[in-house]
């Protein structure tokens, strides 16, 4: 068996459908910015993707047999994310100008990954796979206190589930706090190329702040 972060991590992952708040640690990540329509074939988003899973499975193989996590000498490679946003948009997206999206595609990495370890990743994969990874960095993200929420289904509709998460905050004394560092975020816990789009499963966390 390897260690599966979803399992482990169920407080981060496997949420239910109603919301709840959380201080979520520091993390590293491995990541890729971009900006345009996430379904628009090959566009960015599109292209991100194959750049962050050459890196996350370089690394993974790269420790397979050499470091533990909670006894574990293997680990599943973490489900992608995302941050994004809208340039003069505060706290919402507008789901008609996908567009004008900007994103920070992301991988978790376990702890025992250092910043040295991710170069090394880096030139590794350019040289075995002959592609330009550059666009790829070492993130450390420390994401605070946040409410969140099981989305199930289209991720159009995400705006019924988003507007549950404000008011149970509200109602529990908070208020919504994204900036430009603190960022609406994405976890894919489903494969939109696999699964009926009813039953899509999407961690959806927002940043918040007491009222003062």
């Amino acid at each position: 068996m390897a260690f599966d972060f979803k399992k482990e991590y169920k407080e981060f992952y496997m949420l239910k459908n109603k919301p709840s708040i959380l201080e979520i640690p520091k993390m590293n990540y491995i990541a890729v910015r971009g900006t345009g329509n996430p379904n628009e074939e090959n566009g960015d988003y599109q292209n991100t993707i194959g750049l962050l899973y050459g890196i996350a499975y370089t690394i993974k193989m790269s420790y397979k047999g050499t470091h533990k996590i909670d006894g574990f000498f293997e680990y599943v490679v973490p489900p992608l994310e995302g941050f994004w946003w809208q340039e003069g948009m505060k706290g919402t997206i507008d789901y008609n100008n996908k567009g004008a999206m900007h994103f920070i595609s992301i991988i978790r990495l376990p702890d025992f990954v250092t910043k040295a370890d991710f170069d090394w990743a880096v030139e590794e994969a350019t040289k075995k796979k002959k592609q330009d990874f550059s666009r790829v960095e070492f993130l450390t993200y420390d994401e605070g206190i946040c409410v969140q929420c099981m989305h199930i289904g289209s991720y159009d509709d995400e705006p019924i589930t988003v507007n549950l998460m404000h008011t149970f905050a509200e109602e529990n004394g908070y208020e919504l706090d994204i900036t430009d560092k603190r960022l609406h975020h994405e976890i894919y816990l489903s494969d939109p190329r696999k699964c009926d789009v009813s039953k899509l499963k999407t961690v959806i966390r927002h940043p918040i702040k007491k009222i003062k």
